[in-house]
């Protein structure tokens, strides 16, 4: 049963149901909410300041009023294909022409599907293959080759700015689709991993969202006058907290250059340049930051880091107040934070931080296996309800067995659902949570939550694959990187670089693994299953086979007779991928590189060479050797004249 969006408030409860922590259960609640109105709050600052900026882009102002009037266009225009309750798939960055198209969706009571700009082709099938989909937005060149081919409604997008689409489109098409609709009610839904190899879509109702966006406004001030980041990949849920506080709290949303991703100095220089007073960000995003000098020129008042654990406190020179925010996209973006000041006398501390206390309206119960709440200090999965909860999955099946009754005997009033998340938790005696990790296989890496089971299917997707297992492997800082294992089918020897490219079309970025390794068959357990601790360790012990054939001359690139630039440069490729087997020749994101690696690489460079380069130029090299070349050239001092 969903909570409907006229549920009474929660009551404030105490903490525990026992005085004596020793023995006090784990249970605790956040103060009493309210749900309230999302799109209304937008509409009644169009009204009462509609000269206010609504988005900043770039050299571009977009009020209240002139995005409020966008917003009518589009949905007058999508009015005729698109009813109340239709998913729709949106293929855009962030942008004003995603913001637009949001407010668009909500005016008429469609249910905002966000894909991001270039979503693969197959996983795109996958998913409309199983949801009834009305539509795709997006710019056509771009869509999946089914959309690009079908029917095209031109839609008054926004083409300027940042991360704008060169076109938009909503693309119909005449195939059959999915069965699965939104539940009524459902005013988002975002995808999550999947175990069958599929994506599993989780629908939020409106008065949901509005509990965390009250508490995003009560907690961090924003105001009219402020200006919000809108920086969080739009595939990733986050964003529609980033997206909505802003335009309803009369604030200004300021879209991210897509680079800002990649290198944490230009992220601080652009918190500086757009005079951002509220951003959130994912954890690896900001991880970099904390290891250097916090700039004391920004206007910044408040960061919300998520999306994967936290290693380390601020410190005190840090002048914004840190949020460290936990929350399944079940439970609406946001469910625990813990707040941090540079003041604080914990400040700097190398510990990680507790991922804090229940939101309002948030129950939280640490249970056994059996669903019964533990004793405080004692570790157990965690279980949240309340107003937070998400309507619950597009598939009914997995929405009973996730979204369950409280036990019988636990006295939790106004809750009749309680979410499994799989994390294992542990709550301390004021009812805050210590993150402790996930119960089952399932990772965060970047920030997203990837079920290995899904990669491996995506692998079995292709003929030249008979079978695959994916191992999750940590360094010593606790960073994850996927390693694929391989049993090709009869006659087949597929290059480890193409099954890549293949299952780059199934998987986000964040899922497609560091390595693949084509093994004959894999080692058994005692109970006759694949033992995947052993090809973990496995793959631990040996270099994973990259994406195409180290030669001898690139594995001899590690001697005396590299240059400086290739020693180092090499070697922090090696460690943060976790690949012995890399050289010089290899190109860096052919081999597993991705955006958090990228910004982790040119922070070492910086502080051991002492030379800033830009992610462009890291992207742009042809391999390792062309990267190492760069830095070398600007090591080497001009001669005096030159």
């Amino acid at each position: 049963m969903t909570q409907s969006p006229t549920a009474p408030a929660l009551p404030a409860m105490p903490l525990g149901l026992d005085t004596d922590t020793d023995t006090a259960p784990s249970v605790a609640h956040g103060p009493s909410a309210q749900p309230t109105r999302v799109l209304a709050r937008f509409e009644d600052w169009a009204r009462r300041t509609p000269q206010a900026p609504a988005v900043i882009d770039r050299t571009e102002t977009w009020t209240y009023q002139d995005l409020d009037a966008a917003a009518a266009l589009v949905a007058a225009d999508l009015a005729d294909r698109v009813r109340p309750g239709d998913l729709v798939g949106v293929c855009l960055d962030r942008s004003t022409a995603l913001v637009v198209t949001a407010v668009a969706l909500a005016r008429i009571g469609a249910v905002y599907l966000p894909l991001g700009p270039r979503p693969g082709e197959r996983r795109i099938q996958a998913v409309t293959e199983d949801l009834d989909i009305a539509c795709l937005i997006g710019d056509p060149a771009v869509l999946p080759a089914e959309h690009r081919s079908g029917e095209h409604s031109p839609l008054l997008l926004p083409t300027d700015g940042v991360n704008a689409p060169a076109a938009a489109v909503a693309a119909f098409t005449d195939t059959v689709r999915g069965t699965r609709r939104a539940p009524e009610g459902a005013l988002y839904a975002v995808l999550t991993s999947g175990s069958t190899g599929r994506p599993k879509a989780v629908a939020v109702a409106e008065p949901s969202l509005s509990v965390a966006l009250d508490w995003y406004r009560a907690e961090t001030g924003l105001a009219p006058g402020d200006r919000q980041s809108l920086l969080i990949g739009v595939a990733f849920d986050p964003h529609l907290l980033e997206l909505w506080a802003a335009l309803t709290s009369g604030a200004a949303l300021v879209p991210a250059p897509d680079d800002t991703r990649w290198d944490s100095h230009l992220l601080t220089d652009w918190w500086r340049d757009a005079a951002l007073t509220h951003a959130v960000a994912a954890t690896p995003t900001v991880e970099p930051l904390l290891d250097r000098p916090w700039p004391q020129d920004l206007a910044l008042r408040h960061l919300v880091v998520g999306g994967d654990r936290m290693r380390r406190r601020p410190g005190a020179d840090v002048t914004a107040t840190v949020h460290n925010a936990y929350g399944p996209a079940e439970a609406t973006v946001v469910t625990t934070t813990h707040t941090m000041r540079g003041t604080d006398p914990e400040a700097g501390d190398l510990t990680p931080p507790p991922i804090g206390t229940a939101l309002p309206g948030v129950t939280l119960v640490v249970t056994d296996d059996e669903g019964r709440p533990v004793a405080r200090g004692q570790e157990g999965e965690l279980r949240v309800g309340g107003h937070c909860l998400a309507l619950g999955y597009l598939d009914p099946e997995l929405t009973a067995r996730r979204f369950t009754p409280p036990p019988q005997d636990l006295a939790l009033p106004e809750i009749d659902r309680l979410y499994r998340t799989g994390d294992r938790v542990r709550m301390n005696a004021d009812g805050s949570l210590d993150f402790l990790g996930r119960l089952d296989d399932q990772v965060k890496i970047s920030g997203v939550r990837i079920e290995p089971v899904e990669v491996e299917a995506a692998f079995e997707q292709d003929p030249r694959v008979r079978t695959a297992v994916v191992t999750v492997l940590r360094d010593s800082s606790g960073h994850v990187r996927l390693v694929a294992h391989v049993r090709p089918a009869d006659g087949a020897r597929p290059a480890t670089g193409d099954l890549l490219d293949t299952v780059r079309s199934w998987l986000p970025e964040q899922a497609v693994p560091a390595a693949v390794r084509i093994v004959d068959g894999f080692p058994l357990d005692a109970n006759g299953k694949v033992d995947r601790p052993a090809l973990a360790a496995q793959a631990q012990a040996s270099a994973p086979v990259p994406p195409r054939t180290t030669t001898t001359d690139d594995l001899a690139d590690a001697t005396a007779t590299a240059t400086a630039s290739e020693r180092l440069v090499l070697a922090t490729v090696r460690d943060l991928l976790g690949r012995p087997g890399i050289g010089l020749g290899d190109n860096f994101t052919d081999a597993g590189g991705t955006s958090v690696v990228a910004a982790r690489l040119l922070a070492t460079v910086e502080r051991e060479a002492g030379v800033r380069l830009r992610a462009p130029e890291l992207l742009r090299s042809t391999d390792l050797r062309a990267f190492a070349a760069l830095l070398d050239q600007r090591r080497t001092p001009r001669p005096e004249g030159a």
